[in-house]
């Protein structure tokens, strides 16, 4: 079972659980405003260790055009398969005074979970 560590709390989840779910079962309430589509950016994190090599083509293109891509990753569109840490939750329910945090993620990543390296995604989008 991978370990998720947001400073000083930490979970053991079954592989394969979205790391947005992880980070819930975690007790912080993350933002998902979307419902983990990857539209929004709410629920992204900043890794301290054990950052996936790959991600999604949505993330990929989100973060781009949201000018944070190489500062965050999206956890609605990470599944834990390995220990993570993270190093930063920006957005919360708490920290943006929201009354909710969005529509509940689906299990399982989307829209498409398929992950590519990073340099493979920079290419295409060239």
């Amino acid at each position: 079972m991978p370990k998720i560590t947001i400073g000083n709390r930490s979970v053991d989840v079954a592989a394969g659980t979205r790391l947005v779910l992880a980070i819930e079962q975690a007790g912080i309430a993350i933002g998902h405003r979307c419902g983990g589509y990857a539209r929004c950016t709410t629920c992204r994190v900043a890794f301290a260790e054990g950052e996936p090599e790959e991600m999604t083509a949505a993330e990929y293109a989100k973060l781009s055009e949201r000018g944070l891509l190489g500062q965050y990753r999206l956890s609605c569109q990470i599944v834990c398969n390995h220990d993570m840490e993270i190093a930063d939750v920006p957005m919360t329910l708490e920290s943006q005074g929201w009354t909710d945090t969005g529509p509940a993620p689906e299990p399982t990543v989307t829209p498409d979970p398929t992950t590519l390296p990073r340099a493979t995604l920079a290419a295409q989008s060239s």
